[in-house]
């Protein structure tokens, strides 16, 4: 146990100095994008209205390729980022930085939709087919224009986040349903059968899954969680007005309210922020890069605007977190949004909600497996790519047993190391090729 808990401390001190570069870089890459693409934010939503009504122009690509439509690798995409971290991600960052942290978190997704615009764009324009027509897109080929070496470690490290992520979306649901009565391996052992049977399904599989679950998900958490929100919609305002005074004048709830900083906050929200959207790692382009379309760019405008849906979710389970009090019970762990729902849902409410969280965490344990099978088969050429779905099952199953706290920090070592050398080479892709963004 001490042995553990040195780990821990060193693990902890590890993060701590590396989120400082990867926050300016993170935060100044999307500021230096967001200027580039002209304000894409704003001036791209008639387009983006034009291609949800109008649909989307399909590109003449080899005739075995195993492309998706547009909107089911949106949605495939979405699998991950509206997952458990909508969930559970804002309480999180509320607990550590403070009601502040959601005013940055929120600030971030609207910042770093520049960034996804630019990552989903280049992903579809320089992603590749096989022989066999799978096709590989994503980081590790766009980061090739500039250096393999860069596309290599990309791609190496890339497997260990995924798997990482995906055992801690297993964690928070064995968290969740032990308090149900579900013994933690069970719940294991049922993500990862349930994952092993639609990855071996192939491509089309995952994206028939994601295009029919995403919606249902979104629509069973919403509603419950507007149910408390209305039940306690005296309390609205006062947290409103929380998050923007605490902005400046930061507290939270883990560690003593004294110790509490800007910074803290600022790195709790953005950080889970960037765990949400992964805008910045370049995971989510992945997906995108499936899709059949004529113009890049088309995909990238979708991408950037599917960042409404999650500060919509992040707003509604921040909101729950502060109205409800669960972020002032002196605790850090996964699982304070469904105490919020145990304590103020309606009848039923708390069934709908291990229900929805059962789907969020299985379509993002699925969208984090597939992107990971990505960065090994672009090392692969595409072999033994099954012994890589078996490995990442063992792992989500040895999630359910996990650390939390430990695991979050290993996380977000790993993901700065994935995304600083990453956020530097997008900087350079998009000025060096600023053609690829207007196709």
């Amino acid at each position: 146990m001490d042995m553990l808990a040195s780990v821990a401390r060193i693990v902890a001190t590890i993060n701590y100095y590396l989120s400082y570069p990867s926050l300016i870089i993170f935060l100044g890459t999307a500021i230096i994008l967001t200027i580039k693409n002209r304000f894409l934010q704003i001036r791209g939503f008639p387009r983006f209205i034009k291609l949800v009504s109008h649909g989307i122009r399909k590109q003449k690509i080899q005739s075995k390729a195993k492309t998706l439509s547009s909107f089911q690798a949106l949605l495939s995409a979405m699998a991950t980022t509206i997952g458990m971290g909508n969930i559970v991600g804002p309480s999180v960052a509320i607990s550590l930085g403070g009601p502040g942290a959601l005013f940055w978190l929120i600030i971030y997704i609207i910042l770093g939709s520049a960034t996804k615009y630019t990552e989903v764009t280049f992903s579809v324009f320089t992603r590749t087919v096989t022989n066999n027509g799978d096709i590989i897109g994503g980081p590790t080929q766009y980061l090739k224009l500039i250096s393999h070496k860069l596309a290599f470690w990309y791609a190496i490290l890339t497997i260990f986040l995924f798997t990482g992520w995906s055992a801690l979306q297993v964690n928070t649901l064995a968290s969740i349903w032990a308090q149900e009565g579900v013994p933690h391996w069970i719940t294991g052992l049922l993500a990862a059968l349930i994952l092993l049977i639609v990855v071996f399904g192939g491509v089309r599989r995952i994206g028939f899954f994601a295009s029919r679950i995403v919606p249902l998900k979104f629509l069973l958490y919403v509603i419950f969680a507007l149910l408390i929100l209305a039940k306690n919609k005296q309390m609205i305002g006062f947290a409103i007005k929380l998050i923007f005074t605490s902005v400046l004048n930061p507290m939270a709830a883990i560690g003593g309210f004294a110790g509490a900083t800007i910074f803290a906050a600022m790195r709790e929200g953005i950080y889970k922020s960037i765990f949400i959207t992964e805008a910045g790692v370049g995971t989510s382009s992945i997906s995108h890069a499936l899709a059949n379309v004529e113009r890049p760019s088309d995909q990238g405008i979708l991408a950037m605007f599917s960042g409404l849906a999650d500060i919509f979710l992040c707003t509604l389970s921040g909101l729950l977190t502060l109205v409800t009090g669960v972020w002032t019970s002196g605790k850090l762990n996964n699982t304070l949004t469904y105490e919020a729902f145990k304590i103020n849902a309606p009848p039923g409410g708390r069934i709908v909600l291990v229900i929805s969280i059962l789907l969020f965490v299985i379509t993002a344990l699925i969208g984090n497996t597939y992107n990971g099978s990505q960065s090994f088969a672009s090392l692969t050429r595409y072999k033994y790519v099954n012994w890589y779905y078996f490995i990442a099952a063992i792992i989500a199953f040895c999630g359910a047993l996990s650390n939390v706290p430990l695991l979050w920090q290993l996380m977000d070592i790993i993901l700065a190391l994935v995304a600083i050398p990453h956020l530097i080479g997008l900087i350079v892709l998009a000025f060096t090729y600023p053609h690829i963004l207007r196709k």
